[in-house]
Order: C-alpha cells, then structure tokens, then sequence
C-alpha cells in the first residue's frame, strides 16, 4: 500500500484532473459520499439525528460541506461551525458553500475564542428538540497544516476533545485529525481525538507513526475516483508494511518436505558481555524460532557456560582471548567461524572495549555475507563515520531513536520529529553502490529505509514492547530470515512485522507484561497465523 507525502497527494488530485479530465470537484463529491456511507456502515442509519461539522479553510473544509448536504440528504439535521469567514471560501469549497446557502442549512461563524464559547450555549438548543446527535464531523484542516494549531482553532479542537462533548458523539475526522501533520505523525500543538478517520485516494504517513492511531481512531480509505494509473505513475517511494506485504515476501519460506536444517542457513552471532549476555542469548532465541537451521554463538570464554546451559539448542565457539568480552585478538577464530554462515549479527549486548571496537570495525569493512548490527554496535560505529561507506557486504542497520542520533549527530527530539526523514538520512549514510544497505528506524510505527529511497512503515506492534530485549529478539528474527535466502530489506520487513505481531498475540492474551523472551517463543504461532507453512501441509490442505 502506497502511503504519499502532502506534497504527493496534492499532486495526484491535479494528475486525476489535468492528466485525465476528472474535474477536481467530482473527487471532493466522491470523497464527501463516501464518508457519509463510512459514516452510515460504522454508526448505522443517521435519520432524525442532527450533526455538527466544523468548517475550516481550503478542500478539507470543502468536503464537510458536501458531507454535511448528504446527511440532509438521509434526513439527519447538518449544523456548521465555520472556523473562517465563509465568504473566503474559493473553488470548489465556494460551490459547495453556496449549495449550503439556498438550501438553508444552518450555519455559525466561530472566528474567535470569545465565539467558540457560544458552542455549547448553541448545541443545547439542538438537544432541547430531542434529536440525539449523530456525529461530530472535523473538516478543519485537512493533510497540508504544517504549522502549531493556536487560538480559536486550538479552542475548538479542545471542546472537540472534552470528555462528554456532544453526548460523546463519535468523531469522524476527514482525511486526517486537525492537528496531525500527515506526512510526520507529529501532533501541531493540539489535535482531534478522532473515532473514525475517512481518508481519500490513500492512507498518509502520518496515520502510522508517532503512535497516530491514537488520534486517528479507525482508518478507512475512501476511493475517490483517482485511477490507479496516476498512482502508478507518481514514484511513491513510502509504503505500509501489510499482511498482504507479509504473505507475499514469506512465500519462499515455505518448507518441502524433504527439508532439513542444512537447507535453512547457518547465523553466527557476536554478541554479549559479563553483565549483558542476555542480549545474545534473546537473539538466538528470537532466530531458532524464526527458523534459522543452525545458530552458533562466538562468546567471551569465561561466559561460555551461561550460553551453553541457557541456549541448549544453539552452538558455541569460545574465544581463547576474550575473557569477559570479544576482542579482536581473536580475529583468526572469528574470520574461521564466518566462514560458511549465510548471515551475522554484530552488537547485542557485547559493550565498547577499544578491543571490541576494533573487532566490530574489521567485520564491517571485510566480511562479505549480510550483517545485521545493533545496540553496541551501532555505537561503535558512530564513533568511527569514516568508514560507513565501505562495507564489505550487505548491512542491515536497526537503531533506536538515541542510536540512531548518535549516528547522525542529532537530539533524540530532532529523530522523533520527522521519523520517516530520519531513517531515509541513516540509510543513506551507509550507502553503498556495490551492497544493499537497510536501516531500520524502532519504535511506534517502525520503519524500514533502504539506500534507494524506498521506505515501508510497519503496522504491527504495541506499547507491551516498552521492556528490554526487544531489540535483541528482533535482531535474531532479521538474521533468521537472512539465512533463509530473503534479501536485506525484505528480512527487515518481514522481521519487524513478525516480531509485532508474536507480540500482538501476547499483548491480546495479557496485556502489558510479557517480556522478550515470551515474544521470540510467540513467533512460530504469529507466522502460522499468517500462512507460513510448509509446503506439504499446504498440500495436504489443498
């Protein structure tokens, strides 16, 4: 599924009428009725009712117009707060205005905070007559606001939102809440908590990070009658990581019957130190149960013996001159042990020696089968920029927002501002024309950017993951998936789909509490629930 910026959308409308001939009136027709038959679907038949819709500036408040005359149109009573002088009004908002005017639909002007006081005053006097309201429709800024909400809008937005408004009407926002930024996810200052959001031609980014669906409340998307072709056409290089997306990127998982664990990739894993060998531990685990053949764990010596008992099905290499952490003194072993794996992870857990630094430096630059770094590693890495763009193969980078900041050299607060931006800028930091390069970016929303500009945002996932080792768990399903012949960004894709949806299952079953370990244990149900299976059973249940 396509996800396009502000900017994009805007371009579409003009391809839908420039390019072929769909006057742009048509779409705000299309997308006003299709949110009212939304709005008839989710709240059931709205005659006898009566509706506020607030109008702001531009199509978005043009398109609550049209909302507004279809509702008379299946007798529920539309009444219309204007958050602009009406008369400002151009295009095709302008016609829809003047339809609303010779059918003598009522309407009020709010254009100060003094006015927006008058709303409640004015809603009382609907609910005198005994009509329930059917919903509270939000027409004030549509997918273009890129600045703070303040003053009367800021107000109105804030009544919107006071618990009991309205009778607890539900809220069905158009497009996008008022008050999101559509291509960031970012809240301008305040924005409506909607119920129901009817969003047109396409989802936006914005409906998708941040945690936006707290304020996007359930997404519909509404076909306004821009035709596929200007879609295919535009370059859109955002994308939702789907089940559909899921489904088809596993597909050569699926396992003949003859298989065995020579024929599922071998994963090395470099990871853990005294004090974090949990880290490399949730790692193998979260790779065993994403189906990788073979594990073995190139380990500090003095530690081998938690990593045998704690990881009984994976292998281990102790390292003779890494004690309590892994060094690059024991190169030789390494570099023999990599030998033959179809993929390594590098990071969890293994800390920031100048020993292991150097260790972390030579796998980057020399080893030439995919490596998923993380954590510490990531770390080291941002200590040494100078040669990111010299892999020795395909990377697959998965940061934190504090990691990631540390890599490029901004705040926290700079990352989580524009999400999408960020992880685009990461992946091209370490790009290179001979290797792919993936980065990605954890949290609300992961996303997934390649070096080409492609992103694709994950839409598994919930607040239970808040816990540590998550990070560690994912690593291992990435590398699982790697060894098991996907590309780099499709095992990313994949990966963070899969590692959301065990802990979707969880987060169903208990709630907030479960832990990393739980969540790897999680997968092989969360990737039955999304048709990996072998290829005799599929047989079978054909």
């Amino acid at each position: 599924m396509k996800l396009p910026t502000a900017l994009e959308m805007q371009k579409l409308d003009r391809s839908a009428t420039e390019d072929y001939g769909i006057p742009s009136i048509v779409l705000m027709e299309n997308a006003g009725l299709g949110t009212v038959r939304m709005m008839e679907r989710e709240l059931g038949p709205c005659d006898n009712t009566f509706a506020l819709i607030f109008i702001g500036p531009g199509n978005n408040g043009g398109d609550g117009l049209v909302i507004g005359r279809h509702l008379h149109q299946r007798g529920c009573q539309p009444v219309f707060f204007f958050l602009i002088n009406p008369d400002k009004l151009h295009g095709d908002a302008a016609v829809n205005l003047q339809i609303i005017k010779k059918l003598k639909l009522p309407f009020h002007v709010i254009d100060n905070p003094k006015r927006v006081e008058t709303i409640p005053i004015l809603l009382k006097q609907f609910e005198t007559r005994g009509l329930p309201c059917y919903a509270v429709v939000d027409a004030i800024f549509g997918i273009g606001l890129n600045r703070e909400v303040t003053g009367h809008f800021a107000d109105t937005i804030n009544l919107i939102n006071t618990s009991g408004f309205a009778h607890k009407a539900p809220i069905i926002a158009v497009d996008t809440p008022s008050g999101i930024d559509s291509d960031t996810g970012k809240v301008l200052g305040t924005c409506v908590r909607a119920d129901h959001t009817a969003t047109y031609c396409c989802a936006k980014p914005g409906h998708f990070v941040h945690g936006s669906s707290e304020w996007t409340g359930k997404l519909e998307i509404i076909d306004i009658g821009i035709p596929p072709e200007a879609i295919q056409r535009a370059g859109l290089t955002t994308e939702l990581a789907t089940v559909e997306r899921f489904r088809r990127i596993s597909r050569s998982l699926q396992r003949a019957k003859p298989s065995h664990k020579g024929t599922h990739g071998h994963l090395l894993i470099l990871a853990g130190s005294t004090g974090k060998t949990g880290a490399a531990i949730l790692a193998g685990r979260g790779a065993l149960r994403s189906g990788a053949g073979l594990v073995s764990l190139c380990v500090p010596n003095n530690l081998n013996s938690i990593f045998e008992s704690s990881l009984i099905e994976a292998m281990t290499i102790p390292l003779p001159n890494s004690t309590n952490f892994l060094s690059v003194s024991d190169w030789e072993t390494i570099a023999h042990s990599i030998q033959g794996k179809q993929a390594v992870i590098l990071g969890p857990g293994m800390g920031r020696d100048q020993r292991t630094a150097e260790l972390v430096m030579r796998i980057y630059k020399t080893v030439s089968c995919p490596v998923v770094i993380d954590a510490d590693g990531l770390n080291i890495l941002a200590e040494n920029r100078e040669g990111l763009h010299q892999p020795g193969g395909p990377r697959i980078f998965t940061p934190h927002p504090g990691e990631l900041s540390r890599l490029l050299d901004k705040s926290s607060e700079d990352i989580q501002a524009n999400r999408i931006d960020a992880a685009v800028l990461g992946a091209n930091l370490f790009r290179n024309d001979e290797h792919d390069t993936v980065l990605v970016l954890k949290g609300a929303g992961t996303i997934v950017a390649g070096s080409d500009g492609t992103t694709i945002i994950n839409t598994t996932g919930n607040p239970g993951m808040a816990t540590g080792g998550m990070g560690d768990v994912l690593s291992g399903i990435i590398g699982a998936l790697l060894c098991q012949g996907l590309s780099s960004l499709d095992a990313a894709v994949a990966g963070v789909f899969l590692h959301g949806s065990a802990a979707d299952i969880l987060y169903g079953q208990t709630g907030i509490g479960f832990t990393a370990a739980e969540v790897a244990d999680m997968i092989p149900l969360a990737a039955m629930r999304h048709s990996i299976t072998s290829r005799s059973a599929a047989s079978r249940g054909a």
